[in-house]
């Protein structure tokens, strides 16, 4: 399965072709899903521009892209603790949503994980269980009584160095066991996106790919859209698909 992660919290600033609006969101979700991406994770903005996990921010953002994609496909959403920093907070926010996005990632080291996995869960929504290398939260997941129902468990390399990134992600890999109660998706960022997307590809796990976790090709040229990065995630997954026994 390969997921386009449209925004995150990067800025015009950093790059022109980053979606803010629900409108842009929905546009860039349609043409990454054509290139072949068949999930979709954005982050909604306030009208700051600033990631929210305000009713209005979170249903006017799902709502646009659920209504550009196609029937099947899934829009989930961030809960990171830099969009409301209180546990009690996102926990109250989610509880307030109108429009329910099919899944939300929640980080497994910030304060509070639990409460608002346990909060996604009450509301039927499925929980991406983001485990970060470099932090104890691979311990905190394994040791949540309710581990079992996550819909998938992200397994996120932040070691952005190209030329190590594989081997955090080996050890990340290590560190979560053989022995997950759901699907891993394994990802990169920055320099170590694509390094972590072909070690991803070559285990045969889910990836993903888009502007928030890199804004360049394989070749280090500048990416025009997320469409562009999504084609170029598929062609070095097929490569690994033929080569697979």
């Amino acid at each position: 399965m390969l997921q386009v992660c449209l925004n995150g919290v990067r800025s015009r600033g950093e790059d022109r072709h980053v979606p803010v609006s629900p409108a842009e969101l929905a546009a860039e979700a349609i043409r990454a899903v054509e290139a072949g991406a068949e999930d979709v994770h954005l982050h909604p903005r306030g009208a700051d521009g600033r990631d929210s996990l305000e009713t209005g921010a979170v249903g006017e953002a799902v709502g646009a892209v659920r209504a550009a994609v196609p029937e099947g496909v899934r829009v989930g959403v961030t809960t990171g603790a830099w969009a409301a920093p209180e546990p009690e907070e996102r926990v109250g926010l989610i509880r307030s949503w109108t429009v329910l996005p099919d899944h939300a990632s929640v980080n497994w080291h910030e304060e509070g994980a639990e409460a608002v996995a346990d909060a996604l869960l009450e509301r039927g929504i499925g929980v991406e269980a983001g485990v970060w290398s470099g932090t104890d939260g691979a311990r905190r997941f394994r040791t949540w009584p309710s581990a079992h129902r996550v819909l998938r468990v992200l397994a996120e390399v932040t070691d952005t160095d190209p030329t190590t990134a594989t081997a955090t992600a080996t050890a990340l890999l290590r560190k979560l066991g053989d022995d997950l109660p759901a699907p891993l998706l394994l990802h990169g960022e920055d320099g170590g996106a694509w390094p972590v997307l072909r070690a991803a590809a070559a285990l045969g796990l889910a990836t993903r790919i888009g502007l928030e976790d890199t804004l360049t090709l394989p070749d280090g040229s500048p990416a025009t859209d997320n469409a562009h990065l999504v084609r170029a995630a598929r062609e070095i997954l097929t490569e690994h698909r033929i080569r697979r026994p």
